[in-house]
């Protein structure tokens, strides 16, 4: 596939690196030479230096014959990624989207229009981004979440503490030790940076995250087996009164007791203040400051969130509110170096943009029957959720006797009103939505059954 890329930025620069590795061919606009310098020496791409929206430069990129173009330049404004799309699709490339920044254009009559001019998806990636946390704080037990058909299937994840009772227990072991194996799978384990397509015979070890996937009413079962359990939430404290954090307020208001949001500047204190609701509690000062912290009462507080834009704050402030007693503390990590680091240190759950967008738009890459893309963080997995055609090659014979890769795994199965975790003997069926579990090397592979 033929791919260019507007923009070289921490999104643009991840994308390049990810897609590239698919053996796509990848070309990379910015007016950054330096930017461009740093991608070209990481990742097999081509780069020009250019006005983002100029028609010889979109043409100079190949623009006319590209089967995807993505816009996602954040140091210029959103109408210049939403302009460069626009040429882009007028001058031949089959698919184009675009990064923006208003949440205005994302209403369903507005989405619309934009549609109709020619670009095929919009994100906003801070959007994305809080809608993830707002869920982290509905299901407290896991350090991430993921429903499939409205909750009918739940992807959850478990960190394994020195007490958890399936350390150097197999996996086929911790099937039979409880009485609803049939309605659970461990899909992925993620261990000292690496990430395990877990067999029969693979064992637990401490400091695991366990990725499982189960049905509804196999959930509370399966944490009570773990010793888990949910946390319930009634007070918030954000840390960063950015984009994120004001969405993160505005999602959860309504949920909870009180949200108190904390922040630097001023200004911004101000404006987030007149735009959320009456329990929103929006303070200026240092969340950095432990004093300063304890002075707003941060051990009376359920669940801390830290979502400035400098990574290592948030982590360090995450581990000091465990350290005061919060119960849950979630932290926007964009660094991937630094996703373990802040497990290790004990931050319950990490949020990551260029992640979260990056699914979204490798989606496009796969054939049409894949309804969404999943990067979960910790691991190098993806979670793709299918449609299966008739006469798709998954459908010819039972799961054990298809040559499935095998650095995949087939979690869940929904099928019209049913669903079910799938096993060795299950059939999939034409029209089945399927969630597969799939490392990089494996998704093409896994796509082509599925065509």
């Amino acid at each position: 596939m033929t791919i260019i890329i507007e923009g070289a930025g921490e999104v643009g620069s991840h994308l390049a690196k990810m897609l590239s590795s698919e053996a796509n061919d990848i070309t990379v606009i910015d007016c950054d030479e330096e930017r461009l310098a740093k991608l070209g020496s990481s990742a097999d791409v081509v780069t020009i230096s250019g006005d983002l929206s100029s028609i010889n430069v979109l043409k100079n990129a190949g623009v006319e014959d590209a089967d995807l173009f993505i816009a996602v330049n954040p140091s210029t404004s959103q109408d210049i990624n939403i302009v460069s799309a626009l040429l882009a699709k007028k001058l031949g490339c089959k698919k184009v989207c675009a990064r923006i920044d208003n949440e205005e254009f994302l209403s369903y009559e507005n989405k619309y229009l934009f549609t109709e001019m020619g670009i095929d998806l919009m994100f906003y990636p801070e959007r994305i981004a809080a809608g993830e946390i707002a869920s982290l704080l509905k299901r407290t037990v896991s350090t991430e979440t993921m429903d499939f058909a409205r909750g009918k299937l739940q992807v959850a994840v478990f960190k394994l503490e020195d007490d958890s009772p399936i350390i150097d227990m197999k996996v086929a072991e911790f099937a039979a030790a409880v009485t609803f194996g049939s309605k659970f799978r461990v899909v992925a384990i993620s261990r000292d940076d690496n990430t395990i397509m877990p067999k029969y015979d693979t064992k637990f070890k401490y400091h695991d995250l366990v990725y499982i996937i189960t049905t509804r009413e196999g959930i509370d079962p399966l944490m009570n087996f773990l010793g888990k359990s949910n946390i319930e939430i009634k007070n918030v404290m954000i840390l960063g009164a950015g984009a994120i954090g004001e969405m993160v307020a505005s999602n959860i208001s309504k949920a909870v007791e009180s949200v108190k949001v904390i922040d630097s500047d001023k200004q911004r204190c101000l404006e987030v203040s007149e735009n959320t609701d009456d329990n929103v509690q929006v303070i200026n000062g240092d969340g950095r400051d432990s004093d300063f912290l304890l002075e707003e009462s941060i051990k009376d507080f359920d669940a801390f969130v830290a979502v400035t834009d400098n990574d290592e704050a948030n982590i360090l402030a995450c581990v000091v509110a465990k350290r005061f007693g919060v119960e849950r503390t979630i932290a926007e990590v964009e660094n991937l170096e630094y996703i373990h680091l802040a497990e290790e240190m004990g931050v319950d759950a990490v949020i990551n943009k260029k992640l979260i967008t990056a699914g979204k738009i490798f989606k496009m890459t796969l054939s049409n029957k894949v309804r969404f893309v999943k990067y979960m963080s910790g691991t190098d997995a993806e979670i793709l959720e299918y449609i299966v055609a008739p006469d798709s090659a998954i459908t010819r014979n039972t799961l054990k006797d298809t040559d499935f890769p095998q650095n995949a795994i087939i979690g869940g199965i929904i099928r019209g009103n049913d669903y079910f975790i799938a096993v060795g003997d299950t059939r999939i069926e034409a029209y089945d939505r399927v969630a597969v579990f799939a490392l990089p090397s494996a998704v093409k592979e896994v796509d082509k059954l599925f065509r």
